[in-house]
């Protein structure tokens, strides 16, 4: 398993944090996710680790950007 850590920009609610994480979850391998939105602070633990461009791909599906 592989946790990978990334800052995503935007997010203020609660809302924020679930559009990601459905988001992210859709991933092949995501096993979690976990968002703490004060500090845009995003953990992802998946099967192996993730293509920054897939992650980042996923992230502006949700309306939001990688820092």
């Amino acid at each position: 398993m592989a946790t990978q850590t990334y800052t995503v920009t935007g997010m203020t609610c609660g809302h924020c944090a679930s559009a990601v994480s459905t988001e992210l979850r859709a991933l092949s391998g995501v096993q979690a996710v976990r968002v703490d939105v004060a500090s845009g602070r995003v953990e992802v633990d998946a099967d192996q680790p993730l293509a920054t461009d897939a992650v980042a791909a996923a992230v502006d599906e949700a309306g939001y950007q990688l820092a």
